[in-house]
């Protein structure tokens, strides 16, 4: 009960995050000299009564402050709007959200997977030739733009013809069986998985080289090797679990730093997600579309911290006592 309470207290937190948010990313937008609906105007598909209700869902004719009045009811009861190809708002976002989803959930799994142990064992190897070793590794891979590096792969995948050099699926993917379409997928996420597992793992491997050295260097740490008890007890009984409860906190940035790298990446490699689509939208001046993605990815962001808040609870008795006491 006690968790359920928590959790209610950090989702109401997040309102006036996500409503500054909203104003601050709005009139950043509507202050600037371009017309908000120039492309829908200029698209011959669209008709006039669409860009008459745009007209009066948005307020263009009325104050600024009534504007973003207008949009924020419309964007609590669901109504995004069109964007500037006259499709909706809602079913793009419904398209892009689970690609970028899927991307940086399987980022931050192989990342974990790979830069907690890497860490661990440099931090046990301290001052040897593989701590060395990863130190210069990951200072090579944190040094590397995201951007430059997909650009490079992608010249790669160019010249060599071993791995598909945009999108997420193949032009004949729905003709492809369960095993086949699987593939196809896995084979697409390759080159943007490898781009930001990269850039990733670098910080990630090292924050826990770092934690697990200070934690090794603790008082409660020489006792416990001085009571007799074994270097495997000591290390992922009593050291282990207090090193890494900064990086489940460092969780939630990383899904925050992961969406905004992988607008890039996405662009670079057409990959069909949020951070593309944002991109894209900003360049058209598209309002309805930079509005809603900016939203989606802000509350996208918000649950990322909130289930490292969550996870935190589980691994530390003291925010567990903390929160059964207020």
């Amino acid at each position: 009960m006690q968790i359920l309470i928590y959790i209610l207290k950090r989702i109401l937190q997040t309102i006036p995050l996500l409503i500054v948010v909203s104003l601050i990313s709005f009139f950043i937008i509507r202050l600037s000299p371009v017309d908000p609906l120039a492309e829908l105007k200029l698209n011959p598909s669209i008709s006039k009564e669409t860009l008459q209700k745009e007209t009066e869902r948005l307020g263009l004719n009325k104050p600024i402050y009534v504007q973003y009045a207008l949009w924020a009811k419309a964007f609590v009861q669901g109504d995004l709007g069109v964007c500037s190809t006259g499709e909706s708002v809602a079913g793009k976002l419904k398209e892009r959200i689970p690609n970028t989803l899927l991307l940086t959930a399987l980022v931050i799994l192989l990342t974990w997977l790979v830069g907690v142990p890497l860490g661990i064992l440099a931090a046990i190897s301290w001052k040897t030739p593989l701590d060395r070793m990863l130190t210069v590794l990951t200072s090579i891979g944190m040094a590397i733009p995201s951007f430059f590096f997909a650009i490079l792969l992608l010249i790669f995948a160019v010249k060599t013809g071993w791995f598909p050099v945009g999108g997420l699926t193949s032009y004949n993917f729905n003709e492809m069986n369960l095993l086949g379409k699987i593939w196809d997928i896995t084979h697409h996420l390759i080159l943007p998985t490898t781009v930001l597992f990269t850039i990733s793992l670098a910080g990630l491997q090292r924050q826990m080289r770092a934690n697990l050295l200070d934690v090794l260097d603790s008082d409660y740490v020489k006792f416990a090797r001085a009571k007799g008890l074994s270097e495997f007890k000591v290390l992922y009984k009593h050291a282990l679990r207090n090193a890494i409860n900064p990086m489940i906190t460092l969780l939630g940035f990383e899904f925050a730093s992961l969406l905004s790298g992988a607008a890039l990446t996405e662009y670079v490699f057409q990959y069909p997600g949020l951070g593309r689509l944002v991109l894209e939208a900003v360049l058209k001046s598209d309002i309805n579309l930079v509005m809603a993605s900016l939203m989606m990815g802000a509350v996208m962001l918000v649950l990322g911290n909130l289930i490292a808040d969550i996870l935190l609870i589980f691994t530390d008795p003291r925010i567990r006592t903390v929160n059964s006491k207020q």
